[in-house]
């Protein structure tokens, strides 16, 4: 499904923001934006987070569900 590779992708890149964050101590969203309280910088965390949530459902899909729905068969 389309939806679910765009949500692990966002939530992929939020993932490594945050380790830029731990190691470097540099917010790579925050420096695009010009701040972390910027309105674009807001926006993307809520995306990126909206995407992390979508990426729970994927935890809980049978392997079976998810071959139907995207008709893959391996």
């Amino acid at each position: 499904m389309v939806m679910d590779r765009i949500a692990l992708l966002l939530a992929i890149i939020g993932a490594l923001n945050w380790g830029s964050v731990g190691l470097f101590s540099f917010d790579v969203v925050a420096w695009i934006c010009g701040g972390q309280t910027t309105l674009a910088a807001r926006v993307i965390y809520v995306v990126v987070a909206l995407a992390g949530l979508w990426c729970i459902s994927l935890l809980f899909r049978s392997r079976e569900e998810n071959e139907i729905t995207t008709g893959e068969n391996r």
